[in-house]
């Protein structure tokens, strides 16, 4: 005698596998594609590792967030509701570490203090 039976066929019941983007599988919001794209373009290196735009996008990410966050507080100490340019630009300058780093940066609408 046969064992028992599963309800319904195999076909039908199959699981389908979505394909989820590197940038999902990473949860980032940062493109990882245009990371990629970006870096091959710019041919910093003959080769390029699996690993590398994904890294890019993780610290740009970080980066971007620490900032508006900063710039948040910012605007919250100011009586702002929004960020603008140029309480960006005040963030930027008044955090030693970010200064050093967006030393040659100019953001929009704001004209840098020329030391």
């Amino acid at each position: 005698m046969p064992g028992p039976r599963s309800q319904g066929g195999s076909s039908s019941r199959r699981r389908r596998s979505r394909t989820r983007s590197r940038s999902a599988r990473a949860e980032l919001s940062f493109s990882v594609s245009h990371m990629e794209r970006l870096l091959l373009e710019g041919r910093y290196a003959q080769r390029l590792n699996w690993s590398a735009p994904v890294y890019l996008a993780a610290i740009i990410q970080y980066m971007t967030a620490k900032v508006l966050e900063l710039a948040g507080d910012e605007a919250k100490k100011k009586g702002r509701r929004f960020i603008t340019p140029k309480l960006l630009d005040m963030t930027v300058h008044n955090n030693s570490l970010l200064c050093d780093f967006f030393r040659s940066t100019i953001i929009s609408q704001v004209a840098p203090p020329w030391e």
